[in-house]
């Protein structure tokens, strides 16, 4: 009889200890929109860079999401070069590589991403006039050209 009832507390402190630890784990899981809320920051358009930024400054309202916003800003390339501010849009990039990366869906969003990261290099481009927008257009080709190649 003492065999029974021990096993049957083993049992009963086991269902017990499996429940208790089942909420926490899907709560640790990534709510359903992350993939939504991914593809939303990594877009072409300038409302879709503003976002990433405003989220990125308030990176611990996201933490449920378990978004990986480490950064080598331009990797080996400069940061600035010619003193063109690229590291923004390397920013970006690394978020959006590294991220569809762990989600798996790296080799469908290439593309999009290297686009994406072109359209952020032509925004700062934008600002500048004569010789100096042509050498920074120049950059950000160059630079675009080497995350499509070899990214």
């Amino acid at each position: 009889m003492r065999r029974r009832t021990a096993a049957a507390s083993l049992a009963t402190a086991t269902l017990a200890l499996t429940a208790a630890l089942l909420p926490a784990t899907e709560a640790a899981a990534a709510p359903a929109d992350k993939g939504a809320v991914l593809s939303g920051w990594t877009q072409t358009g300038a409302s879709s860079y503003n976002a990433f930024f405003a989220a990125r400054a308030n990176q611990s309202a996201w933490s449920a999401y378990g978004f990986d916003w480490s950064t080598d800003y331009c990797t080996t390339s400069p940061d600035n070069p010619f003193g063109f501010p690229f590291s923004n849009a390397c920013v970006r990039h690394d978020f959006g590589y590294r991220n569809y990366k762990a989600a798996g869906t790296f080799d469908t969003n290439k593309t999009r991403l290297d686009d994406a990261f072109y359209a952020d290099l032509k925004r700062v481009c934008a600002t500048y006039s004569g010789l100096k927008k042509t050498s920074c257009d120049a950059a950000a080709w160059t630079y675009y050209q080497a995350v499509d190649k070899l990214g």
